[in-house]
């Protein structure tokens, strides 16, 4: 295909893109929540989108099935941004990586040096490079979903986790012990895809960072 696919997730992302898609003059032909398809025409028959969970965003990108995509620095920072541009911050979706525990539970006595905690998480990386910095022993869980849940069956002492309003900690009666990184959605292009196809790519990068600036 000469034109550009762009890979972008259902859900807030893709929600929040619309406007920045707009700004470059790219209209979505049919919302992915209410469509079962997974490649979606848009109104200029250059760009297409293709449908992607959002941990693969960058997977797809890298190995060029898509030209740019939108992805979270969490998604990233797991992913390692190899071989990918990140030009970008569009300061969409977002929120904070945090460690969060039962309340009542003593955090700070937890992560003293030589102590050893068990958490619960799908950022395995991250987590294991935040203990390592503070000299902290983890048993890390991989869990992909419903992580509130393991501290209160016992499964771990302490989640990582994404947080926005903190609501379902609350509702299961959890709280932040400490706030890891500030999180929000990056561009990132192909880096092979923006030597060979620069006049199309361009103009679209050029018309997100604009619609950033008059945010």
């Amino acid at each position: 295909m000469s034109g550009i696919t762009i890979a972008l997730s259902k859900g807030r992302i893709f929600e929040e893109t619309l406007p920045l898609l707009a700004a470059a003059g790219i209209v979505p032909k049919e919302n992915p929540e209410e469509s079962r398809k997974l490649i979606i025409e848009t109104n200029r028959p250059d760009v297409r989108v293709v449908i992607v969970r959002a941990s693969d965003t960058p997977t797809y990108v890298q190995y060029g099935a898509a030209d740019l995509g939108i992805a979270g620095k969490d998604v990233l920072l797991e992913h390692g941004g190899a071989g990918l541009y990140q030009p970008l911050d569009l300061e969409i979706a977002k929120c904070r990586l945090c460690v969060a525990v039962p309340k009542g539970f003593d955090y700070q006595a937890a992560v003293k040096k030589g102590a050893r905690l068990r958490v619960a998480t799908k950022y395995i990386t991250t987590a294991r490079e935040h203990f390592a910095e503070k000299g902290v022993h983890v048993d890390l869980i991989k869990l992909y979903g419903s992580m509130e849940l393991a501290p209160l069956v016992g499964l771990a002492d302490a989640i990582v986790d994404l947080v926005s309003s903190g609501g379902t900690l609350k509702a299961n009666n959890l709280e932040v012990a400490e706030e890891m990184i500030d999180i929000s959605s990056r561009l990132v292009v192909n880096q092979a895809a923006l030597k060979m196809k620069r006049d199309i790519l361009q103009p679209v990068i050029d018309a997100f960072a604009g619609a950033i600036k008059s945010k």
